[in-house]
């Protein structure tokens, strides 16, 4: 059994609680992107289909939203009884960002509120449309300023540290650091992806299960689309973070990519075992990646993991997560470029879709959310043994309190009573209430391919 170790359970308890809240915070920053593009499509077409999608969406959007407060809030909270030596110092610093996020949220939630109980209130469609861009705006908002506190982890500025005491604050060179453009970027970008590829599968589903009212067809061409576009821009804001990270923090680049002797034409190391002595078995080496990923130029020379002292170096096991995360991301690329193709083609023989790629859909919803779970590991594990990096180590932050293990175990609780509530909730939602009938109800007439 572990013996009781403050730090341990502070980690594993905040590493639950992010685990769990990025899946709705994933879906609150990205859905309000495809709510608004259905919404302007159906008005813009004229075409009621699209309408139900933002409809429909807008409805499960809010449950989503109802949990991921719960989680945000616990988050808070746990920063502050579990992090408290931490907080003291970077608090202060990053307490504009954590001000402006709080105040995003509520920004977003005002006009959710008027989007959801406005619907055909207005003679003018494109009012009702133009509401839903504040909400995109306070949801993306958010995302930016709590990123932001973790980019000021990464490369924390803006301050001066006198022993314990923090001084000569500037918040907005500790808030617009280094890690923020490619930081913030990335996690919003990936979020519009995931989002995209959730709500994709949805639609695959009911093709899988017979279901061949155009409402579906629509819905998936509509998130395939924005998920090939999304998935792209996400691909080079990685490209420009892995630039970041030689730059800024090249021992979490080369942890991540096993690469511990500083070279030139490195190669991209993918997959493989590591073995004694750092020896790497079963890998696939791709030449001179590394050096372009890094410096943007196959010859550049990349800093290898042995010119970082071995209590400073991150933890080995950050190539896994990085491998997989990567993977998943040019996967989708492909998939949105062969529904795309196999979709045309299908349309003009009058077939329906291949039943194999319907199946890739529906698994590309589950492996964009394990993606950015991954991403977030990365990002977190990849910074260690640092919680302030150069200034405050992971085990000199946490509390050296009692009962931290009660509280996981209050905590896991909680968000397994929740995971069931929004399964639930969202599937009697849905189930009694199927777009066929709703179309119907409406007196439109719907297709089938």
């Amino acid at each position: 059994m572990m013996s009781y170790d403050p730090a341990v359970y502070s980690r594993i308890l905040t590493g639950l609680t992010l685990g769990f809240h990025i899946i709705f915070a994933t879906i609150g920053v990205g859905v309000p992107v495809m709510i608004a593009i259905a919404e302007f499509l159906g008005i813009k077409r004229k075409d009621p289909h699209y309408t139900l999608l933002a409809r429909r969406w807008a409805r499960g959007f809010v449950i989503t939203v109802a949990v991921g407060v719960v989680t945000g809030t616990s988050i808070g909270l746990q920063l502050n009884l579990l992090w408290p030596s931490f907080m003291q110092i970077a608090g202060q610093a990053i307490a504009l960002p954590l001000f402006l996020e709080t105040f995003a949220f509520f920004f977003e939630a005002i006009f959710l509120g008027i989007y959801l109980y406005t619907w055909d209130r207005f003679r003018n469609p494109w009012t009702h449309f133009i509401i839903s861009i504040p909400v995109i705006i306070g949801s993306s908002a958010s995302a930016f300023f709590i990123t932001i506190v973790n980019a000021f982890m990464n490369t924390p500025q803006g301050f001066k540290l006198s022993g314990r005491t923090i001084i000569d604050i500037d918040p907005l060179v500790a808030m617009f650091n280094p890690a923020t453009p490619t930081k913030t970027a990335h996690v919003i970008s990936s979020a519009y992806m995931t989002s995209a590829f959730v709500l994709a599968a949805i639609a695959a589903v009911a093709l899988l299960a017979g279901k061949r009212h155009v409402y579906y067809q629509k819905a998936l061409k509509l998130t395939m689309v924005c998920g090939l576009i999304f998935s792209i821009s996400t691909a080079f804001i990685g490209d420009l973070s892995g630039k970041f990270l030689a730059e800024y923090q090249p021992e979490k680049l080369a942890a991540a990519e096993w690469h511990f002797e500083t070279t030139d034409k490195a190669p991209l190391v993918v997959g493989g075992i590591l073995g004694e002595n750092n020896e790497i078995r079963y890998a696939l080496k791709l030449p001179y990646a590394l050096s372009v990923l890094a410096h943007g130029n196959p010859n550049a020379v990349v800093q290898g993991l042995n010119e970082t002292p071995k209590e400073l170096r991150p933890p080995l096991y950050i190539h896994y997560f990085f491998d997989i995360m990567v993977t998943i991301g040019s996967l989708t690329i492909v998939l949105c470029i062969a529904y795309l193709w196999i979709e045309r083609r299908s349309q003009g023989q009058g077939k329906p879709l291949p039943s194999w790629l319907l199946r890739c859909v529906v698994w590309s919803g589950p492996l964009a959310m394990l993606a950015i779970e991954c991403g977030w590991i990365f990002a977190e594990a990849g910074r260690q043994p640092w919680i302030l990096r150069g200034y405050m180590k992971t085990v000199h932050g946490a509390t050296t309190s009692a009962n931290v293990d009660w509280m996981l175990l209050l905590f896991s609780l909680l968000y397994i009573v929740l995971g069931f509530s929004v399964w639930m909730i969202l599937r009697r939602m849905f189930r009694s209430n199927t777009p066929e009938q709703e179309l119907e109800l409406n007196g439109i007439e719907g297709g089938k391919h």
